[in-house]
């Protein structure tokens, strides 16, 4: 019988006795020695209760032979195992005593780890699309508003609508519900719509690689912005996801087998994201303001719920609709830089080889002449939601964004430390970290940069009074099915009674089945939102 379903029959709750959850998981390896006295309570044959007191100890049973036998009660304080077992008559009830220290450490850990939930939890509420539109896209007696811009749509002869990304189903509808069902056009995200807004074709791309969907998105779009002129109004509206969910490459040699291997690559290669999209951008007929070009002489507008650093906003979705700010040089220096080119597919490798990438529209091109590009929704907006619910909750707050697209490890040793000089000067510390971390995955288990981020950090804090959680805000961290992950100074001890081995789940780039053991991973599902990643650190 499970300790959860022993403590649930026999945890009283009150001032003397602690409650269940508090005592389930610390007195748990100190039981594992009197596994057969388990085995007699779920026949109904023991009574076991806990009171919070002193140190495990068998106070009592109702064999008083073996209670005079000081051998059996020196062996059984000593947790020694088959002291019971060996005793030739096992006990018919025993009360078993946990320190009031242990009692409240634990109470505080778990009190710690809903708190670092709630915030993270807050701040993505917070930070929802619909209330972004609330407050930047209001359409009123046929002028639509976007931000300081004011389109009279009954001024164009079309307007036409197109949705990108792991939000893109939700920014659909936000702007449906705004401004009602007279736009028609496209929307292509990760996940198939739960329900379709009238107008609009729908296309499922793949994450965090292309599929064959992607290809046919992207031919969709293009033929329908070909079709556009000057008195069409073009609302685009990107979020993060984009650069693999719509794709097509600018060479004909790529198959989609090539253009899939070209990003396993970029993912697993170590580099940041504008890195990665830099590269993307120069092999994708879409991506670095090419769909734009393709839009022109149409007005354009795009709404952008961003997942990459506030200064490169073309980065989002590899910027199709942004003047590119990176190079064909850069490409070249990015893959000597990460050793790419012999990793890359033959088709790829021959473009490099031969300098044969063509160089993206930049900023004088004249289809960014009639273009705009605002931002609703950033990191920017999550940390500031989720900073003052911390406030609230009585944390003195600093905000950290210094290890945006460092190595997980050097980010853990650097954001630990800043907590550790934080917390000499209050007693209750939250450090927020906006951004993302890279992690360089070596045959890999399940897992994502935010499992392996907290994963690290947990042999680091034991036995501390500390709580570190990370996770991303589209619900999607890696090839796992959590969005990260949270630990504290007791996730190591708890991992150890339950036979579970951290450096090596480490090591192994494991960290979900790690996480999922002890109940500490943060399940969200897709959001339908995308907002680049939150870490939250306590002291206290």
């Amino acid at each position: 019988m499970s300790l959860c379903a022993l403590s649930s029959q026999c945890v009283r709750e009150n001032d003397s006795f602690a409650p269940l959850g508090l005592v389930c998981f610390p007195i748990f390896p100190r039981l594992a020695p009197w596994a057969s006295l388990f085995r007699r309570f779920a026949a109904g044959k023991l009574k076991v209760s806990f009171q919070c007191d002193a140190k495990f100890q068998v106070l009592s049973h109702t064999h008083s032979a073996r209670l005079r036998d000081r051998s059996f009660k020196r062996k059984a304080r000593r947790g020694r195992r088959g002291t019971l077992a060996d005793s030739g008559s096992l006990p018919a009830s025993i009360i078993l005593r946990m320190s009031p220290f242990d009692a409240n450490r634990d109470k505080l850990s778990i009190e710690m780890r809903v708190t670092a939930r709630h915030l993270f939890e807050h701040a993505l509420a917070e930070s929802g699309v619909d209330r972004a539109f609330e407050r930047h896209v209001v359409c009123e007696r046929g002028v639509l508003r976007i931000c300081e811009d004011l389109y009279d749509l009954h001024s164009y002869s079309r307007v036409f609508a197109v949705a990108i990304g792991k939000a893109a189903h939700t920014l659909a509808y936000a702007l449906t519900m705004q401004a009602g069902d007279q736009f028609e056009g496209i929307v292509a995200s990760s996940v198939e719509a739960s329900a379709q807004r009238r107008g609009f074709r729908y296309f499922c791309g793949g994450h965090p690689t292309p599929n064959q969907e992607s290809i046919r998105a992207a031919d969709a779009i293009l033929k329908s912005l070909n079709a556009q002129n000057a008195s069409t109004l073009l609302i685009f509206m990107l979020s993060g996801g984009g650069s693999s969910i719509v794709d097509k490459p600018i060479d004909d040699e790529i198959s989609l087998e090539d253009l899939i291997a070209t990003y396993r690559v970029l993912v697993h290669s170590g580099a940041p994201i504008a890195e990665i999209n830099a590269i993307r951008k120069h092999l994708s007929s879409i991506k670095g303001g090419r769909l734009a070009q393709a839009a022109y002489p149409a007005q354009q507008v795009s709404i952008l719920v961003s997942d990459v650093p506030d200064n490169t906003p073309d980065a989002l979705a590899s910027g199709p609709t942004m003047p590119d700010s990176t190079s064909v040089e850069d490409c070249h220096r990015i893959a000597a830089k990460y050793g790419l080119i012999e990793q890359f597919p033959e088709s790829v490798r021959e473009l490099f080889q031969r300098h044969a990438l063509e160089e993206t529209p930049k900023s004088d091109d004249p289809a960014f002449h009639r273009s705009r590009w605002w931002t609703v929704l950033s990191n920017a907006s999550l940390i500031e939601d989720c900073k003052l619910e911390a406030e609230r909750n009585g944390f003195m707050v600093a905000v950290d964004n210094s290890c945006d697209d460092w190595d997980y490890v050097r980010g853990v040793d650097f954001l630990l430390g800043r907590l550790r000089e934080l917390r000499k000067n209050s007693e209750r510390v939250c450090l927020i970290s906006g951004g993302e971390v890279t992690v360089k995955v070596t045959n890999g288990g399940i897992g994502g940069r935010n499992q392996q981020f907290v994963l690290a950090c947990a042999e680091k804090i034991a036995g501390q009074n500390v709580t570190v959680l990370s996770a991303g805000t589209d619900g999607i961290d890696g090839n796992s099915p959590a969005a990260g992950a949270i630990a504290d100074g007791t996730t190591i001890e708890r991992s150890q009674a339950r036979g579970v081995d951290a450096p090596a789940h480490l090591s192994g780039f494991n960290a979900y089945p790690f996480f999922d053991a002890l109940g500490d991973t943060i399940v969200t599902g897709p959001t339908g939102n995308n907002l680049r990643d939150l870490r939250v650190l306590l002291a206290y």
